[in-house]
């Protein structure tokens, strides 16, 4: 079948204002993380810049985009802890890159094809509400927490939705004005002068906010300074004039921390959250993509541990691929693995020549991006379609976003997997057999139709069903049309065997020849 998918080169009108938008969205989240973690600043734009440039083009995925991740915020505070620098880290997220490398050698990212749709779709729209709830006190000024933290206890002692009101009592009018202009210039923008506009269609509406947050915030400086903005509200990349001071700024690996067992434990851990939370952001990706192409995971997971191995011996914070900055390459154009690559180019470049002009950025203005971002996630249409689907599919949908919300990420996916397990369970419970019953004893026997694969899953309905059979009973077990029929499954039907002749129950059971039981 031909491959219809669009080509870098032919969607570069695209995938260039789409890779803007990811850059604008990803930089404050990079230096947030970076803070998050008690690593220099820098580490998280490194880890960025090795996300966009190396990741992109070693993925299969088309629009996924890796970078430092807030699940791994927690990871390495506690390794830093334990290892006692950061250094040691960054041996320690080399060792991961390796480990990740040999399980997409071991094919490991089969996993990530496990993950039921419900489950990955409750996931896109917690971190929809989270996007809208942790960035709302950012859009008013007052919230002085990374830009992406995503838990819901907070560091300063509050949770998520006591810094909302929070927010709301101590708002700042400079940056809640740049919010509100920004947020209602980007509606304005993607509703209707991009479908009037040719212009409009060429420009990102982010882009857009931007500019005009930075002219709003100029103008307070010179006309109205109580409005304006400070520097704790504004984008904060670190000064850099040439490639010495770059160079100057990058850790190496302290590589005795190898001598350490507890570096192995770090880095073991570093390796199995990085791959979980890549292969439910790439799942959740696939889902998103309009074109409906499929990552493959196991060159996912060789993409992300050459990277993590990389970031770690430039200095680099460990990634992932990461659904914020996925979904807002999704809704802003992109369609090729270009805007990835654009988004990490962007980073470098930016260190070296942006610095000045992006410390002006408000991140009110990039809240409100985030906003919308969060809206299309959790749009109500989704949660209407999945109540259409009915319970089995509702309930795990819905376990997962309020798990989320409320605990984390890996966490919240966990516990709708749990619930969704459940629903597999109980399918598998009530699927085991077919049983027909004639109305007189004298009509003949009641017959147990075994299903085509019988696992030890069906062992307890078919207890029950046999436990049912009312005393001097003619039985005929037929597992004829079945292909597998697992060992305890046998021994529950052997026991009934055993015991019939006490309840005065013929009993009949028939195998096709040849037939596989274990």
């Amino acid at each position: 079948m031909p491959d219809h998918s669009p080509s870098p080169l032919s969607s570069l009108s695209q995938d260039l204002p789409a890779g803007l938008v990811v850059f604008l969205v990803a930089l404050p989240l990079c230096l947030g993380i970076s803070l998050a973690s008690g690593a220099p600043l820098l580490s998280g734009v490194i880890a960025g810049i090795v996300g966009g440039v190396v990741v992109a083009w070693l993925s299969g995925s088309a629009l996924s985009v890796s970078g430092p991740a807030a699940g791994l915020t927690a990871i390495v505070v506690a390794a830093m802890a334990t290892l006692g620098s950061f250094e040691a880290v960054l041996a320690a997220t080399v060792l991961a890159g390796l480990l990740q490398i040999g399980l997409g050698l071991a094919r490991a990212g089969i996993i990530g094809l496990y993950f039921p749709t419900s489950v990955i779709r409750g996931m896109l729209a917690a971190i929809g509400l989270i996007l809208i709830l942790k960035q709302i006190p950012h859009f008013l000024g007052v919230d002085a927490d990374y830009f992406e933290d995503l838990s819901f206890s907070q560091a300063d002692g509050r949770n998520t939705f006591s810094e909302i009101g929070n927010a709301f009592q101590n708002l700042r009018p400079g940056p809640a004005l740049v919010g509100v202009v920004g947020l209602g210039l980007l509606l304005l923008w993607d509703k209707v002068l991009s479908k009037r506009l040719k212009l409009a269609r060429l420009v990102p509406g982010a882009l857009v906010v931007v500019v005009a947050a930075i002219a709003l915030n100029e103008t307070f400086r010179a006309l109205a300074p109580a409005l304006a903005i400070g520097p704790d509200h504004l984008v904060r990349l670190p000064p850099i004039s040439s490639w010495r001071d770059a160079a100057g700024l990058i850790t190496t690996p302290d590589w005795t921390a190898f001598s350490r067992p507890a570096t192995y434990t770090v880095a073991f851990t570093i390796a199995i959250v990085a791959s979980l939370e890549t292969l439910l952001s790439v799942e959740a990706v696939d889902k998103l993509d309009p074109h409906k192409r499929t990552t493959p995971t196991n060159r996912e997971m060789l993409a992300q541990g050459a990277g993590n191995m990389l970031s770690g011996l430039l200095g680099g914070l460990p990634m992932t691929a990461v659904i914020v900055r996925s979904s807002a390459n999704i809704n802003a154009g992109g369609q090729t693995r270009m805007a990835a690559f654009f988004h990490g180019l962007l980073l470098l470049v930016s260190l070296l020549f942006l610095g000045p002009l992006l410390n002006r950025i408000p991140l009110s203005a990039l809240a409100a991006i985030l906003l919308v971002i969060g809206y299309k996630l959790t749009s109500p249409a989704l949660y209407r379609s999945q109540w259409q689907l009915g319970w089995q599919q509702f309930l795990p949908f819905i376990v997962t976003i309020g798990a989320i919300l409320l605990t984390d990420l890996l966490k919240g996916v966990v516990l709708g997997l749990v619930v969704g397990v459940f629903y597999i369970l109980k399918a598998n419970y009530d699927a085991a057999y077919f049983r027909s019953e004639p109305r007189r004893a004298t009509d003949g026997p009641i017959i147990l139709r075994l299903a085509e694969q019988v696992s030890f899953l069906n062992k307890a309905s078919i207890i029950r069903a046999l436990a049912e059979v009312p005393r001097d009973a003619s039985v005929v077990i037929d597992g004829s049309d079945s292909l597998f029929v697992d060992y305890d499954v046998l021994e529950a039907i052997e026991n009934f065997r055993q015991a019939a002749p006490e309840r005065g129950i013929s009993l009949e059971v028939k195998w096709r020849e040849g037939q596989l039981v274990s």
